[in-house]
């Protein structure tokens, strides 16, 4: 596990030994099974390779140590603190949208300006729990209703990818495996995975509201923020998400200002 952990890192054995104050030798023995490490450096490895804190346990269970890391609920007594927090945060953003979501982009948090993205998504697809990738890619979800999906979507599907890739999360591979299955999405190929000129400085979300004459567009960017220096494998998982209008136009179209 050390090495494929290392290998996705592109580190080589020296120098990652070098990095945590162990011989080559030693790191080599860890690897292939003739060395037993202790708990501490396995966490030093882990720590130096970023490895996520759900899979740091999964090390220490393969050594024979205990895990390290709680997976703590959200809803849980000890974590009033961080809800009071992160519901403060985006209440403070209405009238524009805000969400929390947790590491496999299901929503766990919304303020009153993330409801109007909901309008005109299918009922199965609002069913707890609510994912972001299939409520903005499904063919039943906003897909219909974003004017530059295929700009959009290359974005979104680019960003899982390396997050499958950084995590190995094989929730996330799943995730990005179904979405991929969406026809407008399959209809990309692979052409997300080769990042082309972006003629803006932020890809804007371009929403189409209402129907008919009455029908116009807004257009935003978002934000991501996550939890500083988490040690529950919750807390490492969350981050915010907050929508921006991209112009003044969307600014006084939701009744806020541009900030």
């Amino acid at each position: 596990m050390l090495r494929e952990w290392r290998e996705d890192r592109r580190r080589s054995q020296m120098d990652l030994a070098l990095d945590v104050g162990v011989s080559t030798r030693h790191l080599s023995f860890v690897e292939t099974g003739k060395a037993k490490p202790s708990p501490e450096l396995l966490l030093a490895l882990a720590e130096r390779l970023d490895v996520p804190l759900r899979e740091r346990n999964a090390l220490l269970l393969a050594a024979g140590y205990a895990p390290r890391y709680p997976q703590t609920p959200l809803d849980d007594e000890s974590m009033a603190a961080v809800r009071e927090a992160l519901g403060g945060l985006i209440r403070a953003h209405d009238p524009y949208p805000a969400v929390v979501v947790d590491r496999c982009w299901d929503i766990v948090m919304s303020n009153a300006g993330a409801q109007a993205f909901l309008a005109g998504v299918a009922e199965h697809l609002l069913t707890p729990p609510l994912n972001s990738y299939r409520i903005t890619l499904h063919p039943d979800g906003m897909a219909p209703r974003i004017e530059n999906f295929e700009e959009w979507a290359r974005e979104l599907l680019a960003t899982l990818d390396r997050q499958v890739a950084v995590t190995r999360d094989q929730r996330l591979r799943d995730l990005l495996d179904e979405v991929t299955g969406y026809p407008d999405v399959a209809a990309l190929g692979t052409s997300w995975r080769r990042r082309g000129p972006t003629p803006t400085v932020v890809v804007p979300l371009r929403l189409r509201v209402g129907d008919g004459a009455d029908a116009y567009t807004q257009s935003w960017f978002s934000t991501n923020t996550s939890i500083g220096t988490p040690v529950d494998i919750t807390l490492e998982g969350l981050h915010v998400e907050l929508f921006h209008p991209a112009d003044e136009a969307t600014a006084a179209m939701v009744g806020g200002r541009m900030r």
